[in-house]
């Protein structure tokens, strides 16, 4: 009986496993979020972002998912997607939050399965998000995180099925733990940093892979060769399929025997004394008699392609293409338009050349290209603001925008000390030449319709540039007249926009219109996001009044000097008459010409506080109408109220 006592017994053991089986693999899965709970942890999100006046609406108090919500619906929380009365999902983009994302407080959210901040200001390394394992979909990109991603970051992650992390500033090598997801769909990483090769994909059902504008190398993975092929530009040492570059063999060297090596060897050293022994006979035969070399040409090459492009097609034949060989070489154009015709370097240069004219920032020439289309090309000389890749990544940001009022950037040239930008060429010249240009009988008027459609489609496409980069504090930097070129319908096209940033500073602060508002006088160039409203206000009031801003100078009453602004300001405050406008715009004049006058000195604010914003300008100049809603009965009333809601710096 005594034996028995010491007899083991397996069931407390088996006991013990069972329980701490439960505690930790089946009672997690019973613990689910509630509404509270989840508010809980959303309000602590808001909080640990800067600027989140976008969620004011996440207030403590209420529920952000209710029974009823399902998705975006039935919910007061903006951003907040609900399924089953729990948080499903968060899609906060375009808030300009700011700040890094705390994954503490989305592992908090346990119903999370999508994740989305796309466009903002947040920035950081990668947040880890493996602590949030259950997700479906992140999406990260326009934002500015950065360095490199762990290899752990996506490790265990097995229901992700797609990753956005474009244009942000990751770095080092794409992480295998990224490539290798079971269930991954869609993978964004272009416009990076990322370097290395490839990571290989684990499985077929990959969709989109798009690694572009990286500074990727070596081989294309073969389950991406089918994909498009702009998904893997910008690389410049990526090769393979879908690309047309051709990868080298790698190199056999290393498998050949060493007796075979040696021989190698030898026979590489017997030649090479062999061709120093010829070198040294036939220098002895020439010593004494042979004229001395004269100097190469290489020293030539950093004015090379400017210096033809200015000529013309007189030097692409004879003398000059005998030494083009290696100078067309040092570079390439690269194109940010995919579906235009392609053209070389070389087209440019022996193509027929007029020069424009010469501006602030360098020299514009008209090229026709043989059977192509007509194109100008302006040189920068003061274009060296940043790095060779920072340039390229600039670059490629304004390839992406597109509006009706925008002149596109069809492609660019490279050289440290030289940049080349390829435009359209728009025939109907620019509006500084219509407004201050000789007046002769042939020369096209700009009427009141012509002149408020102008003002509108510069302004559109003004506000497109402040939507589209809000990174940039000038998102166009040098708006004035001679940098709105009119088409054939008189529709305004901007040129030489989103430039500050690449440009030299002090070109840039000496040169740029923004540069010239009150806040920088008085501030020593500090610019602001309000900078370029300044100049959209100059422009209206000599779209208005047909003064030139750069040289124009009025005696006014007490015989002082002044600018343009004080001088529309004074005459319209002092004697309420037409003499302030174009008395090139023929017609009578009306009440809604007054309103864009005050727009434009609504714009040209010199208290930056109390300058209007870009949407609220826009929104103004949307309103004008060419005529009154009933002029035969309103112009006269109508245009002295007008007058009369002047407000006055």
């Amino acid at each position: 009986m005594a034996c028995n006592n010491h007899t083991n017994h397996p069931l407390p053991l088996l006991s013990i496993f069972f329980f701490l089986f439960l505690f930790i693999f089946v009672l997690p899965s019973f613990i689910v979020a509630t509404p509270e709970s989840d508010a809980v942890q959303l309000l602590k999100l808001k909080q640990s972002f800067g600027n989140n006046d976008a969620l004011q609406n996440w207030i403590e108090g209420t529920i952000p998912c209710p029974k009823n919500a399902f998705g975006p619906y039935g919910t007061s929380w903006v951003g907040v997607l609900c399924f089953n009365g729990t948080v499903w999902g968060l899609q906060l983009e375009d808030m300009e939050l700011e700040g890094e994302v705390d994954v503490d407080i989305l592992a908090g959210l346990p119903g999370l399965r999508t994740f989305s901040c796309m466009r903002n200001r947040l920035e950081g390394p990668i947040p880890m998000l493996a602590r949030v394992h259950a997700l479906k979909s992140v999406y990260l990109s326009d934002n500015k995180f950065y360095g490199e991603i762990p290899e752990e970051t996506f490790q265990e992650m097995k229901w992700l099925k797609k990753v956005h992390l474009a244009r942000n500033a990751f770095e080092g090598r794409i992480p295998a733990s990224l490539t290798s997801l079971p269930r991954l769909l869609v993978l964004r990483l272009e416009e990076n940093q990322f370097e290395g090769e490839i990571p290989e994909i684990k499985h077929d059902d990959v969709r989109v892979v798009n690694v572009s504008y990286n500074q990727l190398e070596g081989h294309i993975p073969s389950l991406l060769g089918d994909m498009d092929v702009s998904s893997f530009l910008g690389n410049y040492d990526l090769c393979g399929k879908p690309l047309n570059v051709t990868c080298k063999p790698t190199s056999t060297s290393k498998n050949l025997s060493t007796a075979v090596l040696v021989a190698l060897i030898v026979v590489a050293i017997v030649v090479a004394l062999a061709i120093i022994l010829l070198l040294i006979t036939l220098l002895r035969r020439q010593s004494g008699s042979s004229e001395k070399i004269p100097p190469t040409s290489q020293n030539k090459v950093a004015a090379y392609d400017g210096d033809q492009l200015e000529r013309g097609s007189q030097d692409s034949s004879g003398s000059s293409q005998k030494k083009s060989g290696k100078d067309h070489n040092q570079g390439k154009l690269i194109f940010l338009i995919e579906d235009r015709q392609r053209f070389e370097l070389q087209d440019l240069l022996r193509s027929s050349a007029e020069v424009l004219g010469s501006g602030s920032f360098g020299s514009s020439y008209k090229a026709v290209l043989l059977n192509g289309p007509s194109l100008v090309v302006k040189r920068f000389r003061e274009m060296n603001g940043v790095g060779r890749e920072d340039f390229h990544e600039h670059m490629r940001r304004l390839g992406r925008l597109k509006h009706p009022n925008l002149l596109p950037i069809v492609a660019y040239y490279y050289r440290k000390d030289e940049k080349l930008l390829v435009t359209d060429f728009v025939s109907n010249g620019s509006l500084v030449q219509l407004l201050h240009g000789n007046r002769s009988p042939d020369r096209p008027t700009l009427d009141w319709p012509k002149r408020l459609n102008i003002v509108k489609g510069v302004a559109r496409c003004l506000s497109y540039l402040y939507n589209e980069l809000p990174i940039l504090t000038l998102p166009h930097g040098h708006l004035k007249s001679s940098n709105v070129l009119l088409n054939e319908s008189f529709e305004p096209i901007l040129m030489d926009y989103a430039l500050a940033p690449v440009m030299n500073k002090d070109h840039a602060r000496q040169l740029m219109v923004a540069y010239k508002s009150p806040e920088c006088v008085q501030h020593v160039n500090q610019v602001n996001r309000k900078s370029d409203v300044w100049s959209l206000g100059i422009l209206i009031l000599e779209i208005m009044t047909g003064k030139f801003p750069a040289n124009y100078l009025a005696q006014g009453k007490g015989g002082m000097d002044m600018d343009l602004v004080g001088w529309v300001n004074s005459i319209a405050r002092a004697e309420w008459t037409d003499e302030v406008f174009d008395s090139q715009m023929e017609g009578p004049k009306n009440g809604e010409m007054w309103k864009l006058l005050k727009i434009g000195l609504h714009c040209c604010e010199v208290d930056v506080d109390k300058r209007w914003e870009m949407k609220v300008a826009l929104e103004k100049i949307e309103e004008l109408r060419e005529q009154e809603a009933n002029p035969s009965v309103a112009s006269e009333e109508e245009m002295h109220s007008s007058k009369d809601e002047f407000s006055f710096s």
